[in-house]
């Protein structure tokens, strides 16, 4: 016996409820970008949905940033006005409640008789204004008016705390490189120069790979990459650090190939691979051995880089990640810095080291996760 299939899918209630959420959400994507005139245009339908007005406007102390509703002469003869509706509200912070006398103009026709002004507010500033056009006011449509402009304020609170992050993490990558470049070009020119005269071939071939990885390592596009790509620079580090070395340095690489298109914080793996060389064979006279890995765990992606090396005194790992000076562990710190500001606490270094016992460096990576995206 089957049970009759309902023809409806909830209360009223419920219908309401959720399209509300869902014309929320569609507006969300835009403000996260800013209050810009693109983001908050292309918002403003959305918004002015979430409150059924005839007509709604963003507004700064620049003017209006956006406008959505009625249009043609309606728009012409309101739109103007908007600024000025708007800046006391932009100064007090203040709901504004405007009638007709200040409002409505000589069309009878016009759907436009009142206007709500709400402020939107980031970290106590007021940085913009709603203004919601209506062909009269109630105190059902000031709430909505309010509680819109509060939501839209929590919006642009995250657009800019996700700047802040984004320029906090392009802070860390100037910092790091400017921390690996002196160490690692000078030795590695070094390592060119010595074999200029004895084998001209060769140093070309190097000089080569240095300037493919010099590209790559001094680029200024995105903060995201694939594991591909920092693999393929790993490799031209790894080509330079064995013209200094020869036989001394002994490289294995055991990579899930499922792994490779993984998104990763540019510039992560190489510092901990140059780690591994300086700590594994800088000081040594014997053979240094560095294992490179890459392991597929499911939604996750492994990477370790792991050396046979002096090893260290955990406590001054410790120092290294914190960001104590003094370190000489290139970039640990700010590798570990980056990985938790883009997935957080849980995806930072995992560091296994004594001393006279190498180093062993983990991280793991989502395979998918907001905002993490690889640019060229």
């Amino acid at each position: 016996m089957f049970a009759r299939r309902r023809k409806h899918f909830g209360t009223p209630a419920d219908k309401a409820t959720y399209a509300t959420l869902h014309t929320a959400s569609l507006a969300s994507p835009h403000l996260r970008e800013g209050l810009t005139p693109a983001a908050a245009g292309k918002a403003s339908r959305h918004l002015r949905d979430l409150l059924g007005t005839a007509a709604i406007a963003i507004c700064d102390s620049s003017g209006v940033l956006a406008w959505d509703g009625v249009g043609g002469p309606y728009e012409s003869n309101h739109r103007g006005d908007a600024k000025a509706l708007a800046a006391p509200t932009l100064r007090s912070g203040r709901t504004a409640v405007l009638g007709a006398h200040d409002v409505a103009c000589s069309d009878p026709q016009c759907p436009i008789r009142t206007a709500v002004v709400a402020p939107i507010v980031t970290e106590e500033r007021v940085v913009a204004v709603l203004v919601a056009y209506s062909i009269r006011s109630s105190a059902a449509l000031v709430r909505a008016t309010e509680e819109v402009a509060r939501w839209v304020s929590g919006q642009v609170e995250l657009a800019e705390l996700n700047k802040e992050r984004t320029r906090a993490i392009e802070a860390e990558l100037r910092a790091l490189r400017a921390q690996i470049s002196p160490h690692f070009i000078y030795n590695a020119l070094a390592a060119i120069a010595s074999f200029v005269r004895t084998d001209p071939g060769r140093a070309r071939e190097l000089l080569l790979e240095f300037a493919d990885f010099s590209r790559y390592a001094l680029r200024r596009g995105g903060e995201f990459t694939t594991l591909a790509d920092e693999l393929r620079n790993v490799e031209r580090y790894l080509v330079l650090e064995q013209a200094r070395f020869g036989d001394r340095l002994k490289v294995s690489l055991q990579i899930a190939p499922e792994v490779l298109p993984v998104v990763i914080p540019f510039l992560v793996v190489q510092p901990l691979v140059e780690n591994a060389v300086r700590h594994g064979l800088e000081g040594t006279t014997g053979v240094g051995h560095i294992t490179i890995r890459a392991r597929d765990r499911i939604n996750e992606a492994e990477i370790s880089v792991e050396d046979d090396g002096s090893g260290s005194d955990p406590e001054v790992i410790r120092a290294a990640l914190s960001g104590e000076s003094g370190s000489d562990s290139v970039g640990l710190g700010n590798v570990d810095a980056r990985l938790r500001q883009v997935y957080g606490d849980a995806y930072g270094l995992v560091v296994e080291t004594a001393v006279d016992a190498g180093t062993k460096v983990t991280f793991r990576v989502p395979k998918y996760s907001s905002g993490v995206h690889a640019t060229p």
